[in-house]
């Protein structure tokens, strides 16, 4: 049902591009993205009213992890992906800018209903961006406006966000109850299971996205998905929930800020030649497993935990880091040596 709910949705939201004449990008960046979140939105809303806080906080944060490692590199496994300069220039740095304003008003432990409002107002504000990126949009290339009818186009979107939202609801169950037999935390099981089940609708999307070439959207889907994940998902549930929530520090010395570097992380990544290629593709999905190998050791006591923090913070962050300013110093001196050519 995924598979088949993603292809439809990927089809529909290329027929949408073509109808209101604009890219693809900005599709994917608001229908598509926020159509796919919606199992988020369902599962963050139910875990808040039965008082399970660190599953509705977790859940986001893991799924703004999974979205940029695992979706971004699976789907450049398939193919090398083109990044727009819009992206570069406007929307991840809202993506990183909304990830370091979620770990500043949950810096006190907890979010409350006045951060849930100004979290709602960011993503207004982020809404009116993409409108006003839809209007001064040329039409795309490539797309036939008369060959796409509108009621084929919405048909098609709805019954694919129905089966998307269907089967993530159906695999989300499934993986709850098994985590809560294995004697998980909340805080484990939002950040993993939950996490990754509610980011399943994503993955299909951007991959099927990626096998039909459709890569704006491919990359657009998930760069949309982690906005409205971080400002509607959790201002929503925090305007919510009956009491503000609880945010557990080991939410704000580990995961926020491996959410926020994950974020951050995504700049050089698509500055460095506007594409994500299949070795960076590796590359995010080996820095995944990193992180999932260490969440599993530290909340099973295993002494792997401190082994893999210690090899992180000592070889692989600044080799990573020094690799990353060079080929964006290496990128910005190419475009800058263009822009110097008669």
């Amino acid at each position: 049902m995924l598979i088949v709910g993603a292809e439809l949705l990927v089809r529909a939201a290329v027929g949408l591009a073509a109808r209101l004449q604009v890219r693809p990008l900005i599709i994917g960046l608001s229908v598509v993205a926020f159509g796919s979140s919606a199992p988020q939105m369902a599962v963050s809303l139910q875990a808040t009213l039965a008082q399970n806080a660190d599953i509705a906080v977790g859940s986001v944060i893991g799924s703004s992890i999974f979205n940029i490692l695992v979706t971004l590199g699976l789907s450049a496994l398939i193919i090398p992906l083109r990044v727009s300069r819009q992206l570069v220039r406007l929307d991840i740095p809202l993506m990183i800018g909304a990830s370091l304003l979620v770990f500043v008003l949950a810096w006190n432990e907890e979010l409350t209903q006045l951060d849930g409002v100004l979290l709602l107002m960011a993503l207004a504000v982020y809404l009116g961006l993409l409108l006003r990126q839809s209007r001064h949009s040329g039409r795309p290339h490539g797309m036939d406006v008369a060959q796409v009818s509108w009621p084929k186009s919405l048909s098609m979107m709805v019954v694919g966000l129905a089966m998307l939202i269907f089967a993530g609801h159906l695999l989300l169950g499934a993986a709850v109850e098994v985590a809560t037999d294995l004697g998980l935390s909340e805080r484990i099981i939002g950040l993993t299971i939950v996490a990754v089940s509610t980011s399943l609708p994503e993955l299909a999307t951007s991959l099927i996205a990626a096998l039909r070439g459709q890569r704006d959207i491919a990359v657009g889907n998930v760069i949309g998905s982690n906005l409205f994940n971080l400002l509607g998902v959790l201002g929503v549930t925090a305007l919510a929930a009956p009491s503000p929530l609880s945010v557990s520090p080991n939410a704000l010395d580990f995961d926020l800020p491996v959410m926020l570097g994950v974020a951050v992380l995504c700049l050089p990544v698509f500055y460095s030649g506007y594409r994500v290629t299949r070795a960076e593709g590796l590359l995010f999905l080996g820095l995944y497993l990193a992180y999932g190998l260490h969440v599993v050791s530290f909340t099973t006591g295993m002494p792997l935990a401190g082994q893999l923090e210690r090899l992180m913070l000592f070889y692989v962050l600044p080799a990573l880091l020094a690799f990353l300013l060079f080929t964006s110093l290496r990128a910005w001196r190419r475009q800058h040596h263009k822009r110097d050519l008669p």
